[in-house]
Parts: structure tokens; sequence; C-alpha cells
């Protein structure tokens, strides 16, 4: 009987040797045949866009005999090739996923104009760091991929505040320089058999950049490769500095409140606090020679910003603590408004701003009524400004005061908390849904839903309450004017 439960020990711990092994040898089922990267710098958002063409190829050696044990008797397993691949790993550097803020996958089906794209879900895998504390991404595939089949996907993410400026002091009459770090491999858990990476910059200006052969230099295009038969995790690191003007706006935190009001409008208020993320500025600031030479003296500052407002907006204002701010053209039309504005002062590197603006919006264009009969609120979540960056955002959207059972679609991921707001001749309080979430980009700027409850009988509240007072206050004055209250007659 002990025999037995030895026996039954080891052909337990054999298999879950076996799983484990298993589990450790499927990644070389898929390997990448074709990864072509492609790196954009022309701001301080960096966009990349990498196609992949990977496969699954058959074991050339089955694995050892497998031992599975249940309740039951001893059962002897062999595995005779790969499985089919439900998943494909993405690795990034712990740096770049530190400032990852957006992946996304998509299928490819068909060639050129035929070509057609299938959204894949993208979300961080539970599989513990590889090496160096590379971090994985899970992309799920639509339908597993079959042993020797092979897909074509295409990723593209976006990194923020991963440009770092050199030096990082700069006079107002001097560029802007920065540095970028990444690698001329493609940093992946599978092997590659080819690869081709191209980093674009803003100019053709390019002070130095790490030469790993073959690369070359075309214009404004660093082209790294082709490279052949990459081992997984190839990482080559490389350096390219190179001038960068384009304003570095970032956004520390904004704070948008949205006050629905049934009586036909929609009220939006934004706070911001905006800084020069670039290189900070020394010495003194000459405005004589800012606006005398504004091609040579602070190239990379904000001379101006344009925020993308809905259309038909209304009762628009542009100010700050001290008061309204002149310095704003609004243009409107149809299908957008634009409002253009620039600063107090100019905002080189290092220096900060703060200011609200606000607008009124028609409810008909942002309100409407489901099926179901619930209203919900329909508006962009993201930052109006463009090519900006914000740390924080905050979205408050303020309810009706009686409305009820709140819920919100928002298409990533955010964190939702409830507060009460009171405004005029409130009772019980309006409910304000509050969206937040950090390291937002312009392509978070799409359209997110609040559904909520509310029965027409509460627009009445207000008007019956101020019926009430006027009522009373006159029948109090009638009362008053035709009541004796003289000592004698």
């Amino acid at each position: 009987m002990e025999g037995r439960s030895g026996l039954t020990l080891l052909f337990t711990v054999i298999a879950l040797f076996s799983l484990h092994f298993r589990s450790c040898h499927s990644s070389s089922d898929l390997q990448i045949l074709t990864a072509d990267r492609r790196i954009d710098l022309a701001s301080h958002i960096i966009r990349v866009a990498l196609v992949l063409k990977l496969e699954v190829k058959l074991f050339e050696k089955p694995l050892a005999g497998a031992y599975v044990f249940d309740a039951g008797p001893l059962l002897q397993v062999q595995n005779d090739g790969a499985s089919p691949a439900s998943n494909v790993l993405l690795a990034f550097p712990p740096t770049q996923a530190k400032h990852l803020a957006l992946l996304q996958a998509a299928e490819v089906t068909g060639k050129k104009k035929k070509k057609t794209l299938h959204p894949l879900d993208v979300k961080p895998s539970d599989q513990a760091d590889g090496p160096n504390g590379a971090k994985f991404f899970s992309i799920s595939l639509r339908n597993p991929l079959s042993i020797g089949g092979s897909i074509s996907i295409e990723v593209s993410y976006i990194l923020t505040q991963s440009l770092e400026p050199f030096p990082v002091e700069i006079s107002q009459s001097e560029p802007q320089l920065v540095l970028f770090r990444d690698s001329s491999s493609i940093l992946s858990p599978y092997p590659i058999k080819q690869q081709t990476t191209v980093v674009r910059t803003p100019s053709t200006r390019v002070e130095s950049f790490t030469r790993v052969e073959p690369s070359s230099q075309l214009r404004t295009e660093l082209k790294y490769g082709p490279y052949e038969s990459k081992p997984a995790f190839s990482y080559t690191p490389i350096l390219v500095h190179f001038e960068n003007n384009n304003p570095f706006a970032v956004v520390e935190e904004l704070v948008r409140e949205i006050e629905i009001s049934h009586w036909g409008n929609l009220q939006i208020t934004e706070h911001y606090t905006l800084v020069h993320n670039g290189a900070r500025h020394k010495g003194g600031f000459s405005r004589v020679e800012y606006q005398s030479r504004p091609a040579l003296s602070g190239v990379s500052s904000f001379k101006h910003l344009v925020a993308k407002l809905p259309p038909r907006v209304h009762s628009v204002y542009y100010r700050d603590s001290i008061g309204n701010i002149s310095t704003s053209h609004l243009r409107t039309s149809y299908s957008k408004s634009e409002l253009e504005i620039e600063p107090r002062y100019p905002l080189l590197g290092g220096w900060k701003a703060t200011f609200i603006i606000g607008y009124g919006l028609p409810l008909k264009d942002v309100l409407f009524e489901a099926d179901d009969g619930k209203r919900y609120l329909n508006f962009s979540f993201g930052c109006p400004i463009a090519e900006t960056v914000v740390n924080k955002i905050t979205n408050k959207v303020v309810l009706p005061e009686g409305s009820k059972n709140p819920s919100v679609v928002v298409p990533f991921s955010v964190e939702r908390r409830a507060e009460t707001k009171y405004s005029y001749l409130d009772i019980v309080g309006r409910p304000v849904v509050v969206l937040e979430k950090e390291n937002v980009v312009p392509e978070h700027n799409s359209l997110f839903q609040v559904y909520y409850e509310f029965h027409p009988m509460f627009m009445l509240a207000e008007p019956l309450m101020l019926t009430s007072v006027f009522f009373f206050f006159f029948v109090a004055a009638l009362a008053y004017v035709h009541m004796d209250i003289s000592i004698r007659k």
C-alpha cells in the first residue's frame, strides 16, 4: 500500500513537471515569419505601428510520454504535436510598459485594397515577467490558430513621456534636442525570421544615432535591418539624438464638469493645469526678441493651442484666476468648432499655466433616450486640445436631481466613483458620476455614455417650489397688511 502511494506521488510529480515543461515549451511553437515596425517621433507622443506574420509549427521531436494521475487507474498520454494557439504574447521593456498609454491589435485578412481589420482583445498577461523584467500583454485570437497555420496581426501602441531632453536646459535662442531609447531588434518571446525597424524623426537634423549593421539614414528616416533569424528576447539598445521643437504640451490635471439640465442645456466647465514638459528654460526672457525673431527665439514654446469643441457650442469663455483672456478665436461650422487660444504669457520649458474653458451645448445634440426608456448622455471622454498628454483626467457628469441607477459605457478601462452635488433649490442633491483615467492621449478622445433613469415629474419640483415660496410670501404680505397690530385704536 505504501509502495502504491509512493508510486502515485512519483507519477504526480512527473506529470506536473511534464505539464510545466509543456507550458514553457509552448512559446517555441509560435514563430514570427516577418515583423515590420515603424516608430513615429514627429511629436512628443510616440506612435508605433507593428505588423507581424506568425505561424504555428509542429514539434520536430514529440515530447516524452507524460503521466497523468486521477482517482482512477494510471493513464499514459503521449504528446505528438503542438496544440492550436488561442493567444499571442507581446513583450515590452519595463520602461516602455510604464509609459504605455494605448495598445491595440487587429487581425488582417485580405490584401491591399481588400484588406480587412478585425479588432482583437488585448490585456495584460498573468504570466511572470520575462528576462530583465519584460512585461507581457496577451492578444486573444478570434479563432485558435491551427497547427502549421499562419496569421497576420497589426499592432499599434502609444508611448508618452519617453523622450528625454538633452541638454535638459536651454536658453531662449537654442533649439530643443531630445533622446530616444529603444532596440534595433523587436523584443519578442518568439523567434523572428526577418524583421525591420524604421524610425521617423520630425526633421533632418539628427545629431547622432546608434549604428547596428545593416542600418541607414534617408532624410527623416532611420532604417534598422532587415535582420535575419533573431532568437527570442533579442535586444540591441539604440540611442537617437535629434531635434524636436514641437511643444511638449502636458496637462498635469484636467477636471471636466458636465452638468445636465433637462430644460434644454448642457453646461461644460474644464479646469486645466498645463505645463511645458520639454527642456527647461534657463536665463532671462526677452519678449522683444521673442516677438521680433519668432523663427529663432523660443521655437519650442507654446505659441497657440487649438481646442476642438463639439459643433453648435455657445456661451464660450476662456479665463484664468485673474479674469478673462482675450487672446482667443472661435471658429464654428455645422460639423465642428475650433477654439484657438493663446496663453496669457508664452510657455517655455518648465513653465506652467492654469486656466478654465467653459461652453454650453443644446441638450438634443448629446442627450438621447434608449429603447428601454432610459436616458443617456453621449459625450467625448478625452482632452479637446490637440497633441496633448493628460497625466490625469476627471470627468464629472452631474445628473438632474431625481435621477436613479446610473450606469456607464466606456470603450477602455477607467476608475469610477459616485458623488453628490447640491445646487440651487436642490433638496436631496444631484447624483454625480465620476470617471478618472491616467496617461490619456488624443486617441482616447472617443465617445462614452452615461445611462440613467429619470421621471419627468421631477422637472416640476423646482417650479412648484418657487411657486410655493412666492405664494406664501404674498399670503404673508396680505396678512400683514390686513392685520391690526397697533397697541390702541
